[in-house]
């Protein structure tokens, strides 16, 4: 059985985006996917950093720039077979994201369950509509 890579493009960019991408004994970056939603209450960040330890994961807060960074750290595997393509991707991550002024950065909280990192962003209150009395200061 032979293994091949198709010519996607005959275009040179394309194919050289295609070759940056290929995991073929090169080295890219890996960046975790993430699903940004909205609730009354708060915003949810997930992303997806499966074979990531928890203790490999840190969330840092400056001013209203949030980060997540970690590192995906490479099982040493014992291969007897020869390897034609490796497409799994380990290393140091990095995402940012810079928060709206609704969230409340005191309450943030992360939890992480199978692989899914889950931040949860609550939104401040806001002020509630009040009455306000005028004074009179003459007499």
């Amino acid at each position: 059985m032979f293994l091949t890579t198709r010519n996607l493009s005959k275009d040179p960019v394309l194919a050289d985006f295609f070759n940056l991408l290929s995991r073929d004994g090169g080295t890219t970056a890996w960046v975790p996917p993430v699903d940004i939603s909205e609730q009354a209450d708060a915003i949810r960040i997930t992303a997806e950093v499966p074979g990531v330890k928890p203790e490999d994961v840190q969330i840092s807060l400056e001013g209203n720039v949030l980060t997540i960074h970690g590192t995906k750290q490479q099982v040493e595997e014992e291969r007897t077979e020869r390897v034609h393509r490796y497409e799994r991707a380990y290393g140091a991550f990095e995402r940012s994201f810079t928060l709206p002024a609704t969230v409340d950065p005191r309450g943030i909280k992360a939890t992480y369950d199978h692989g899914v990192l889950t931040l949860t962003l609550p939104k401040v209150e806001q002020a509630k509509p009040r009455q306000i009395p005028v004074e009179v200061t003459s007499k």
